[in-house]
């Protein structure tokens, strides 16, 4: 059963039930946040946390779940296989999973599943970008769960994620590397397959939220205005904003601005 924990965020008091550890597929867990007092069913946001692909888990990142459900809005935390588990596509595919999920208990948890959004930072705002952007077929794995459900999501919001892998570290050590297995130089196609503009076809893409520090030197923001050229061209609902003077990872902490946090709210 979902717990109760009377929870403050930054001055607005409220209720949240957590239900921890929840399977959404063979051996990946889940935490869901939901809203006490929200008439049922809520928009709910999937959030996929930061770290190269090669750290973090669920609980890896700023307290977005009391953010969200004091709005109205139930949240998703998810583990997601990281590179030292699982090579490219496999993460991919869990995001897909866990949305597929989201749709199979919807009248459980009260979700809309008619409104999930996305929500992801760094290596995770690559991911939700992939994910949100290819099509229903793409990144599916064998013996993916909850096939019959949509992966589909109506909002993304991704923060500082990289997108053109061949702008980065070429040597087996970087963490692109280690995502995808190899040096990049040696497999072309897999970076192409890994690059979420790949997948703008034309209009049709959910609409997307760009977030970027100006002073980035991780992941420079001329990567979400790559990704943000690629999807306004062919006619998409795309928004990027540059938020000055901040260096990658500020929307990672807990006391992250909520003027801040306004200000990428959609």
């Amino acid at each position: 059963m979902p717990q109760e924990y009377p929870i403050i965020l930054r001055g607005f008091p409220g209720t949240v039930q957590v239900v921890d550890g929840v399977e959404y597929a063979p051996g990946r867990l889940a935490d869901v946040y939901l809203p006490v007092e929200a008439a049922k069913p809520v928009p709910t946001i999937l959030f996929l946390h930061a770290g190269g692909w090669l750290h973090g888990d669920r609980k890896f990142g700023p307290d977005l779940g009391r953010f969200f459900t004091q709005r109205g809005f139930a949240m998703v935390s998810i583990d997601y296989r990281l590179s030292d588990e699982a090579l490219f596509p496999a993460a991919v595919h869990d995001v897909k999973t866990a949305v597929r999920w989201m749709r199979s208990v919807a009248g459980e948890y009260g979700f809309n599943p008619n409104r999930i959004g996305v929500w992801g930072l760094s290596a995770g705002g690559h991911l939700a970008a992939l994910a949100a952007i290819s099509g229903e077929e793409d990144f599916v794995g064998e013996g993916d769960p909850h096939r019959e459900f949509s992966s589909s999501v109506q909002a993304v919001v991704a923060g500082y994620p990289p997108v053109d892998f061949n702008q980065f570290a070429a040597d087996e050590g970087s963490f692109e590397a280690k995502l995808l297995g190899a040096p990049l130089s040696s497999m072309p196609e897999l970076v192409r397959q890994a690059n979420p503009a790949a997948y703008v076809k034309g209009p049709g893409a959910p609409p997307i939220l760009l977030v970027h520090g100006s002073d980035d030197q991780v992941v420079p923001s001329s990567q979400s205005e790559m990704l943000f050229d690629a999807l306004g061209v062919a006619g998409n609902d795309v928004t990027m904003c540059l938020i000055e003077g901040m260096g990658h990872g500020f929307m990672n902490k807990n006391d992250f601005d909520q003027r801040e946090f306004k200000r990428v709210k959609k």
